[in-house]
């Protein structure tokens, strides 16, 4: 295993990247959908909602796991996933015992407690960082602001009292310092309709600097990050991948950036803002609204989506009941009828808005309604997002299996083979996803 990681890390070096301190460069020439690397998981945590249909330990997908005997709260595919994750697991297992419903850590919190264990147990350098160090991890201490210091108080007042008994933790000042490396360098992983599985540190893979017009990007097989190329790579070529999401405008892009990574984004996209035009596309009208009424619409479109956030975060993801559903549906709706008299049915403001509320009918089997916003969304989305996008695969994949409930297998045909277009560069054609959806295809 550990020549093969090597011979995978062959064609690439670390180096000084000119304006961006370390970066990741290419040695040898990368064909569009060629594997660059893989990298295993450093530390990796699954999120709550998802135990016991995925095993705690590889992340894979299965029926049948089988929970752990002490805390019956983490699942297994088997026992050697079970020894495997002991380590880690053994962290949570009595704790969650003694606290019972009240064990409610944050993922940040237990994918910290996870790296400080791995830390004790693995002092060597692990197959994970071949090219970067965890203890090498920007942490960007001096720009944190007093809510971000705030909340990494929280987090290691919440690690103390859900942890204390089972690990051995270092000062404050420590601490402070480990959860900022991991608020800037943590991963999401995410299944193919890109639902949030987990968090990881993937220390290889935080090597890559970011641009808005990537070459490469990053996708999870169980709790291994894989890093393939989406546009052909020339030797001495930077590395580069997306931190964000790369649907919204050069402003919204670089506001994320500068509040979660510290940095503004230089990029020929960033530059030339050549794409902002189509995004903020406004309705054409006789009488087309003014300068200022679409630049009032633009501030109530970005206020009314941080709201969504915040009220999907305390009534949806805590409550999972009906009424705050209908709640989130009434402000999508609302929002949608207010945008879109300014606002074409393209403009990525809308297109956030139609993703919310089709994100809810997905919720409540409404799968009529999540189909006619899934149609809205997918021609704009093909045109928004970069070739081999996986918020663009996903769509076609969501759409693909409305379709086929629906029983409209020609249209969900067409739909899944899309997404199987885009999967192939972006997963490899041999992930075990793509086998997935080819399997669903052949049972239709």
């Amino acid at each position: 295993m550990r020549s093969e990681a090597a011979a995978q890390l062959g064609g690439l070096e670390r180096f000084a990247s000119a304006g961006k301190g370390r970066g990741l460069r290419a040695r040898r020439r990368f064909a569009v959908g060629e594997l660059l690397f893989s990298c295993p998981a450093y530390a990796a945590v699954l999120t709550v909602s998802e135990r016991g249909s995925h095993c705690d330990g590889c992340f894979a997908r299965k029926e049948g796991l089988s929970k752990c005997g002490r805390c019956k709260q983490a699942f297994y595919c088997n026992v050697e996933c079970q020894k495997e994750d002991w380590p880690m697991h053994k962290l949570e297992c009595a704790s969650m015992c003694a606290f019972g419903q009240n064990w409610h850590p944050s993922e940040t919190v237990r994918l910290t407690a996870r790296i400080l264990a791995k830390q004790k147990t693995h002092p060597e350098r692990t197959q994970s960082e071949k090219l970067l160090a965890v203890k090498e991890f920007e942490s960007h201490l001096d720009k944190l602001d007093n809510e971000k210091r705030e909340l990494i108080q929280n987090d290691i007042a919440a690690l103390h009292h859900f942890y204390s008994k089972h690990l051995d933790c270092p000062d404050n000042a420590a601490l402070v310092v480990l959860f900022a490396q991991v608020n800037c360098n943590g991963f999401t992983i995410e299944d193919e309709e890109l639902s949030h599985l987990g968090s990881a540190i993937f220390p290889d893979v935080a090597l890559m600097n970011h641009s808005c017009c990537p070459n490469v990007i990053v996708t999870y097989k169980g709790t291994l990050a894989e890093v393939r190329a989406v546009r052909e790579i020339e030797p001495g070529e930077e590395i580069f991948s997306s931190y964000i999401d790369l649907l919204y405008p050069t402003e919204d892009r670089n506001d994320r950036l500068r509040d979660s990574y510290f940095f503004s984004c230089d990029c020929r996209e960033c530059i030339t803002k050549e794409k902002d035009k189509e995004k903020l596309e406004v309705c054409k009208l006789n009488d087309p609204p003014s300068a200022e009424t679409v630049k009032d619409m633009i501030k109530y479109a970005r206020n009314v989506i941080e709201e969504f956030r915040r009220a999907k975060h305390y009534k949806y993801i805590l409550c999972f009941t009906m009424a705050p559903l209908v709640e989130l549906l009434e402000i999508c709706e609302l929002s949608l009828d207010k945008m879109g008299a300014v606002f074409e049915d393209s403009n990525v403001y809308m297109l956030h808005m139609m993703y919310q509320a089709m994100g809810v009918c997905l919720y409540v089997q409404d799968w009529e309604g999540a189909l006619c916003y899934g149609q809205k969304i997918i021609r704009p989305y093909s045109k928004h997002y970069p070739s081999y996008s996986l918020n663009v695969a996903s769509m076609w994949l969501k759409l693909g299996r409305l379709y086929m409930a629906l029983k409209n297998r020609t249209a969900g045909v067409k739909a899944l083979k899309r997404a199987i277009a885009i999967m192939e560069v972006a997963h490899g054609k041999d992930h075990p996803y793509i086998s997935e959806i080819k399997k669903e295809l052949e049972d239709h």
